[in-house]
This record gives C-alpha cells, structure tokens and sequence, in this order.
C-alpha cells in the first residue's frame, strides 16, 4: 500500500504526541483527522487555547477534531467512520477509547506509550520510572486493547537516562516513538507486521502524579531527593517549604564529599537534615538524611526559576531555619 493511500486518524493531545504527528505528516501519510481533546484554559496567562497537537494541526491545515467525549458522541462516531481510516495512531491522547473506536480501523489501532512494557503501564511511566531510579528507560509501539496499556506490543526503542529531568527524557522519548512508528508503518500496513504478547505477571503501574509526590523528604538520601527533583522537573516541580513559603526546586545534583571545600565538609558534619548553606559561586547546599545535594536551580515565589548561582548574587538565602 502506498503511503498516500493509508488513511490514518492520528489521536493525541500533548507534547509528547508532536512529534509523531509531525512525522506521519511530512511522510506524506494521508490524515483525514487529527482528534484532540478540547481548547481549555492552559498556561500562567489563564487563557483558552488548544493542546499543542491541536495547535499543529491549525498550523499545518490538517482537519480537526476536538470532541469533549466519545463515548455517546454519534456525530464524532460518524465523522470517524466516514473517515474510513485504515489505521488509528494514538499518542497520549488522554482518555480511554471504547471498543466501538477500536473497530473502525481494518489495521487496527496502535499506541505509543513512553516505557519499556509491561514496566509502567498508566499515566505517569516516564516520572514512575525516574522516582524508580531506572538507568534505561524506553518507548513501546504496541496494539490497543480494551485494557489499560496491555496490547500486544510491536517494537520499543531505549536511551539511557543519564541525569535528564522528566520533561528532557519526555522529548527524547517522543522522537524515538515516531521514529520507530515510521519505521514499522510499512508492515503494519501490509499486516505483516510481528506482535508479542505482553507477560502480564511481569507488569508494572505508573500512577498520576499527585500533590503529595511534589514535596520533597529532606530526610531521605541525597540520591533519592534528586531523583524527586528530576521527576518533578520542569512541571509540576518538586518543592520544599522555607519559612511556609514554597521554593521549587528545578534541578540539582548529589555531593560527593571527597574533594569538597572544608566549610561544606563541616556543615555535613555539624548540620540536621533540612539545613542549607550558601556557597555563592556554586548554589545551596542542603544537608539530607543521608549525604548532601547541591541546588543549582530553584524557583522562588514571585519570580522565575533562575541558576542558584544568579539568585544569590541579588538575594540572600536565609540559612538560619532548616528548609521542611
């Protein structure tokens, strides 16, 4: 089948779909649709705007479709299935699709979902898997099922994640899933395309991320704080309370005390966990339960998050009560 004839609804909503879009777009793929979820207030200026697969799709002409729901919804029902798609594309695109979706394609429906499954079925695999302290992680491109992220499974592509935040591992893993989306398309196409069958005995949940994973533990290690760090970053932010006003904390690294000035040394050694110290040419030092980290970026009330480095040169860092 040539390229120009595979019709395919293309599914998603956040950046993490982009990508995928934009591939399947200047591969040439036709696109009869591309289903989004609704304009809602987004950003700090609290104004109605579309999700960033919505605002590609106005940008490079392609039709759109932005239904509050599907279930019960005989006009997007109907525009789907005149649609004739041979292939439905779905990228986070934010609700669970019903059967009646599923079967409108003769190809199928197929997703991509940021983890290495079965690890890390569910809405939050890329910030689960950082929290998890997981030194690979990956993409899979798989068959939708009616269950939660347990079709059969296509293909995957990997990357280390050395010390990349949530959002930075988020792009890299958007380009690897359209990459092998465009790669496997061909055989999907021709339905010759393998398939596994996921181990569910080996299955892992990635859980939303709530309220209560933005605070940090001053009390855990160093590793683990930074962890915490990195998977908040860069929304919604892992924080700490200093004088009951919240400082996020956008990046920051673990300390090895070898090699560090004496001044840090001794604060390691004199201070309680939760207790800060100023070095200006580096950042704020932080004392944890066990082992010390280094805030190289922070974002305090009132004003953007900027290096720690730059902060203190306007600003003094109170250190005389520990950060909660």
């Amino acid at each position: 089948m040539r390229r120009a004839d595979l019709k395919i609804v293309f599914m998603g909503s956040s950046d993490f779909a982009v990508p995928a879009l934009e591939a399947l777009h200047e591969a040439g793929y036709t696109i009869p649709y591309v289903v989004t979820q609704p304009d809602r207030i987004r950003g700090r200026g609290n104004k109605v705007s579309p999700t960033p697969v919505g605002e590609y799709a106005q940008n490079n002409g392609l039709n759109l479709l932005k239904p509050e729901k599907i279930k019960e919804n005989e006009e997007f029902m109907q525009a789907l299935a005149e649609a004739s798609p041979n292939l439905i594309v779905i990228v986070s695109y934010g609700k669970i699709l019903p059967k009646s979706v599923l079967e409108i394609p003769p190809l199928g429906c197929v997703n991509i979902h940021a983890s290495l499954l079965p690890e890390y079925r569910g809405a939050a695999p890329v910030q689960r898997a950082i929290l998890d302290g997981k030194q690979e992680l990956g993409v899979t491109l798989m068959f939708v099922s009616e269950g939660l992220d347990t079709g059969d499974m296509i293909t995957t592509a990997k990357t280390a994640a050395s010390d990349m935040n949530a959002g930075e591992l988020t792009g890299v893993l958007a380009r690897l899933g359209a990459k092998i989306l465009i790669d496997t398309l061909p055989e999907i196409a021709e339905g010759t395309v393998s398939r596994e069958q996921q181990d569910d005995s080996k299955a892992t949940y990635a859980e939303k991320i709530e309220k209560a994973d933005e605070k940090l533990d001053l009390s855990e290690s160093a590793e683990k704080i930074v962890r915490r760090i990195r998977a908040m970053a860069p929304s919604p932010g892992a924080y700490v309370l200093k004088g009951g006003e919240r400082v996020v904390i956008t990046k920051a690294k673990s300390v090895e005390l070898a090699g560090t000035d004496k001044a840090v040394e001794e604060f390691y050694r004199t201070a309680m966990p939760g207790s800060a110290f100023t070095v200006p040419s580096e950042g704020i030092y932080v004392r944890a339960g066990d082992g010390l980290f280094l805030i190289e970026e922070l974002k305090i009330p009132g004003k953007k998050a900027m290096p720690a480095r730059e902060y203190l040169k306007g600003n003094v860092f109170d250190t005389s009560a520990p950060l909660e």
